[in-house]
């Protein structure tokens, strides 16, 4: 397997997860010190879905995100690039209606959703403005965007520390369970290169979002971004 460039080619990029999915959800349980569990939950809460509600949940892999939406009564529907990650999560929840889908051309049409979400996938795209506008598009008027991605820590001192541990220290813990480690120096590059929490508020804004906000969550290392689609 070749690993995903920061160019993040969508095939390199589903490749890429295709062959980490059987695996995914406990290397990533492992590389987080277990963390991974509180930021879904914290992103669940701030959607704040309620049961009878319609929402995409995007890049959503092997459904973990999903599960819980759909026990609660939301109709969620899981989508992703990896046909490898969607059939992982499929032969564990076949109730759930996985769709295969590129974020810069979401198969659905205009306003179908009234909340949208994406947890640790906006990072992966190759045009994040295009994105953001497309998760607009299926979206109605009034309804919700909440994005958990990795972010900047706001702790200087603890920052300089993150950033060895992502270079340094992930790939080795990463090899040491997973069998596609390159994989996961990916994930610490694409970290590392992406905007901080600041910079990724005004690209929410720009694509047309009104109400943008964050809050960060384990001092920054990951942050929670929500916004409202205008009213028509």
């Amino acid at each position: 397997m070749s690993r995903a460039s920061l160019e993040k080619d969508p095939r390199d990029v589903a490749a890429m997860f295709d062959a980490v999915a059987r695996r995914y959800d406990l290397t990533n349980d492992v590389i987080s010190l277990g963390q991974d569990r509180a930021w879904r939950r914290a992103t669940l809460a701030a959607l704040g879905a309620q049961p009878g509600e319609t929402v995409l949940d995007l890049a959503a892999g092997t459904g973990t995100s999903s599960e819980p939406l759909a026990d609660a009564g939301v109709r969620v529907v899981p989508c992703d690039l990896s046909t490898g990650m969607l059939g992982v999560g499929k032969r564990r929840r076949p109730d759930l209606p996985f769709v295969a889908g590129d974020a810069l051309h979401l198969p659905f049409a205009d306003g179908v959703f009234d909340a949208v979400t994406m947890s640790f996938g906006l990072r992966n795209v190759a045009d994040v403005d295009a994105a953001l506008a497309e998760l607009l598009r299926v979206t109605r008027p009034g309804g919700r965007l909440v994005v958990c991605e990795f972010s900047r820590p706001t702790f200087a001192p603890f920052r300089t520390v993150y950033t060895n541990y992502l270079m340094r220290a992930l790939p080795p813990v990463a090899r040491a369970v997973s069998k596609e480690p390159d994989a996961y120096v990916y994930l610490a590059e694409s970290i590392r290169e992406w905007p901080d929490q600041a910079a990724l508020g005004r690209q929410v804004r720009r694509a047309g979002w009104t109400d943008v906000a964050f809050r960060n969550l384990s001092g920054g290392i990951v942050a929670l971004h929500r916004a409202t689609r205008p009213e028509a």
